[in-house]
């Protein structure tokens, strides 16, 4: 009956590559399907099957996901990201930044989100700048990666690995993985791959032009009013050293200063408190004016410059509209439709004078900043029709932010000196949330990835089936007879060189699922310190960077980027050698 098992134990593995690699039934459904034979033909009991869904880990993952959620809804790091990255700058200076800032944040937060912000960002920036996107979005992808695998709760992959330690009774005795077993590797890591993206990226990313470049419907120039405030920091400054002159987004038509006003002006104009910089640009530019934080101030705005949550959108003024031929300042926005104009487009057409003083015609479109109840009272109205909305503007409150940011720091930092369990820590920072009203309770649940849970808990089902059934012992036995006889330091590289080919192929997840109860084996076999046998292979699946498929936040910027599988095999092969030889080196160094 053994004999069968392992057969049965064989044809899942081959059905699981298979299924992946092709995509043939997703992974969570892959997983299910592969398990489910497993206990039809008795390989594994149903408490073998559901024990992995009581597993500490997947908690823990779970509350990180939605931790990271939270953060994403209050804005704080849209917010953060709007302040250290600069409008303009050299390539190289952006660069330098990604690479600190999002692997920095990466460690200790879920960088998917972090990805996700930071995208529109890189666009905005690239657009300004003249440099295609395709040369930053995938050091952006990359920079998550490499800072992810610093900490344990970097990346979940290096969390599933703890929980299949946790799990696995190969070594009985062996502790969980602590926050900063990764470290070693992690973090030198990072510094070299930095220098490896900030001197060569370059020169190997292609100089591409983004999907959905060319579109023309985001490419309508509004005209847009912004009041240098006397605190500013471009006071006393020339046009262009306020880097005005270099907004490729928007464009400095005039300036007017009291009853006078510069149409024509060369770079050395100098600012002075109270001049109104009059700029023509496209609807995202801007609604980031809201947001810039020079000392310019959108004077239409006023008090809903306060407002905790508004909406940038895009209308047109109707044929039959009752706005037609009034003044702007007579409309009355702020009173009727809970929302204040931004700028104004006119077909083909300039529009003169003050914003205030623009006559409204049929046909124009109109940028407004809406409030919470713009859309109840705009529904029914014949004036205008809702074209786009633009963008969301939040203005997290500071309570909000220290409770969620605070309180994770803090489950993160109490759980490193081991004082209590990230589990406990994370699950009050949950509760506090919700009991603050930090973010709306009902939307939490709406943003558990159940897939992603699914895959970890089957995963840990598979690992014990392959132990079980002695899979794990062929294997990792065959290995070793090829790998052994060039010693210890070989095993390791072969284990890596094994699920690092697998996670670029069928996913990270499936590679940890497999190699993993291998890795230990070899390890138990050999008689050696089964540490860095259980970081090896975490390394190896969450440092991917050799296919798009890889890793969530490679497959995020393949499509934005214009890219293809052969771009990313082309920067992504050195650094994933130079990864395996750090890897290998110091934990062979370390542990064995």
């Amino acid at each position: 009956m053994q004999h069968f098992d392992v057969i049965v134990v064989f044809v899942v593995l081959v059905f699981i590559l298979i299924s992946l690699y092709k995509d043939l039934l997703g992974a969570a459904f892959t997983f299910f399907v592969a398990v489910m034979v497993l206990g039809f033909f008795g390989v594994l009991t149903p408490s073998e099957i559901l024990a992995g869904f009581a597993n500490e880990q997947i908690a823990v993952i779970m509350m990180l996901l939605l931790l990271g959620d939270a953060i994403r809804q209050i804005s704080v790091i849209e917010i953060f990201f709007s302040r250290i990255f600069p409008r303009t700058s050299g390539y190289r200076g952006f660069l330098s930044r990604i690479m600190f800032w999002i692997g920095g944040f990466s460690a200790f937060l879920n960088n998917t989100p972090l990805v996700a912000v930071m995208m529109p960002y890189v666009h905005n920036w690239s657009k300004r700048n003249n440099i295609s996107p395709s040369k930053l979005l995938l050091p952006l992808s990359y920079a998550a990666i490499l800072g992810g695998c610093v900490t344990l709760i970097g990346t979940s992959t290096n969390l599933i690995v703890n929980g299949m330690v946790i799990d696995q009774t190969i070594f009985p005795d062996m502790e969980p993985l602590r926050m900063f077993d990764f470290f070693w590797v992690g973090f030198p890591m990072l510094i070299i791959g930095f220098l490896y993206l900030f001197f060569f990226a370059h020169k190997l990313l292609p100089d591409r032009g983004a999907i959905g470049t060319g579109i023309t419907g985001s490419e309508r120039k509004y005209l847009v009013e912004a009041l240098v405030r006397k605190s500013s920091k471009l006071v006393g400054k020339t046009i262009d050293e306020s880097g005005l002159s270099n907004e490729k987004g928007l464009f400095l038509a005039e300036v007017v200063r009291g009853k006078f006003t510069f149409q024509v002006f060369d770079k050395d104009f100098i600012l002075e408190g109270g001049d109104l910089l009059r700029f023509a640009g496209e609807s995202e530019d801007i609604a980031n004016l809201l947001s810039d934080d020079r000392g310019l101030t959108l004077p239409s705005v006023g008090m809903m410059s306060k407002l905790k949550r508004a909406d940038v959108v895009e209308i047109v003024i109707s044929h039959n509209s009752s706005l037609i031929s009034k003044l702007v300042k007579d409309v009355n926005f702020r009173g009727k439709y809970d929302s204040v104009l931004l700028a104004i487009h006119r077909n083909g057409e300039r529009v003169q004078g003050k914003l205030e003083e623009v006559k409204l015609k049929a046909g124009d479109v109109i940028l407004l900043l809406g409030g919470d109840d713009f859309v109840s009272r705009s529904q029914d109205s014949m004036d205008f029709y809702l074209i786009s909305k633009v963008k969301e503007v939040r203005k997290p409150e500071r309570y909000k932010v220290w409770t969620l940011f605070g309180g994770t720091l803090l489950a993160i930092f109490l759980s490193a000196l081991n004082i209590i369990p990230l589990f406990m820590g994370l699950l009050v920072v949950l509760v506090v949330i919700n009991i603050l009203k930090v973010v709306d309770a009902k939307d939490l649940p709406k943003n558990i990835d159940y897939n992603l849970a699914v895959i970890i808990a089957l995963s840990l089902a598979l690992g014990t089936a392959m132990i079980k059934t002695g899979v794990a012992d062929m294997i990792a036995d065959f290995m070793i007879s090829i790998f052994y006889p060039l010693g210890n330091v070989a095993v390791l590289s072969g284990i890596y060189i094994i699920t690092t080919i697998l996670a670029a192929y069928i996913t990270n997840k499936a590679a940890v699922a497999i190699v993993f109860p291998i890795s230990l084996t070899a390890a138990h076999s050999l008689g050696l310190n089964p540490l860095p046998f259980a970081l090896v292979v975490s390394f190896a699946a969450a440092a991917n960077f050799l296919t798009p498929i890889g890793y969530q936040t490679n497959l995020m910027v393949y499509g934005p980027g214009g890219y293809n599988f052969k771009d990313f095999f082309k920067i992504g092969w050195p650094l994933t050698i130079i990864y395996m030889v750090v890897t290998v080196v110091i934990l062979s160094y370390m542990y064995l």
